[in-house]
């Protein structure tokens, strides 16, 4: 195995072993370590795909023409962004949503905002639609 293959598997093991990590954690805590992972997975991807690409550390891209590998190694480096973006949603999209229960606090003081906000409403409505000038 090349050092390549090497890069590739342990690239490989790191993301299975933090997707694992990902799937079991529904805390908050695990909530704010997905988006930081993911955030930087989303930044360190493409600098590396682009680095490779510029290192010929890629089979095959030492017959491109310059033009080419810009173009490609672009791509490739969007491309790249989008899956983690997709593997972050699914990640969401997985989370059960009965463990994410309101603020009972929160919950009676937004209440309590918007029925004041509606009793303020119903008193000033009168005066809201004169014309001012």
């Amino acid at each position: 195995m090349d050092s390549n293959q090497g890069i590739q598997f342990g690239l490989v093991m790191f993301i299975l072993s933090v997707s694992s990590h990902w799937l079991t954690a529904a805390t908050m805590a695990g909530v704010v370590n997905k988006f930081f992972i993911t955030s930087l997975i989303m930044w360190a991807a493409p600098i590396a795909i682009l680095y490779a690409f510029n290192h010929n550390l890629i089979p095959g891209v030492t017959d491109m023409s310059p033009h080419s590998m810009t173009l490609v190694s672009g791509f490739v480096a969007v491309i790249s962004v989008n899956v983690v973006i997709a593997f972050y949603i699914c990640l969401a999209m997985r989370e059960p949503s009965d463990k994410h229960e309101p603020d009972p606090k929160f919950l009676a003081e937004a209440k309590a905002s918007v029925k004041q906000l509606g009793q303020n409403q119903d008193g000033d409505s009168s005066d809201s639609r004169t014309k001012q000038e």
